[in-house]
């Protein structure tokens, strides 16, 4: 499957393993990842570079051809929950998944959109976990 994954670049990079973590096991599952680049150190360097105009013509186009989006929400991002508003909007599947005890946008958290998923995790291997279950179910109804 075509997965875009979002995560926070310029609103901080505290979860920066986490989003390798992720992005790793799903690029090890056989998915195409067009995003994982975002999770790496270089992201911030290799953004600069790039006009907002260029970023969001490229980010739209992956979120149109992608088959599901996952986020990794723990840090606040207004980028991310656009991604995250605009897939729904295009009828993608969607997971948030968030470090425990973090405060999530109540937007995301009391959205009833029956395409959007949101779950916590304890360590990287929950979230990775909660990943791959959301994508079999993703998978099922293709």
């Amino acid at each position: 499957m075509n997965i875009y994954f979002a995560c926070s670049i310029t609103g901080g990079r505290e979860y920066e393993t986490i989003y390798q973590t992720i992005t790793r096991a799903l690029l090890n599952d056989g998915h195409e990842v067009p995003t994982a680049l975002l999770a790496e150190p270089t992201v911030v360097d290799l953004e600069s570079i790039v006009t907002p105009q260029e970023v969001y013509t490229r980010d739209v186009a992956w979120i149109c051809t992608c088959d599901a989006l996952i986020a990794e929400v723990s840090v606040p991002s207004h980028g991310v929950g656009y991604e995250i508003g605009f897939a729904l909007g295009q009828g993608k599947p969607v997971l948030c998944v968030f470090q425990e005890g973090r405060l999530i946008s109540k937007m995301i958290l009391g959205n009833p959109h029956p395409a959007l998923r949101v779950h916590s995790y304890q360590d990287a291997a929950q979230a990775v976990s909660s990943v791959r279950d959301f994508l079999r179910q993703v998978q099922y109804n293709l």
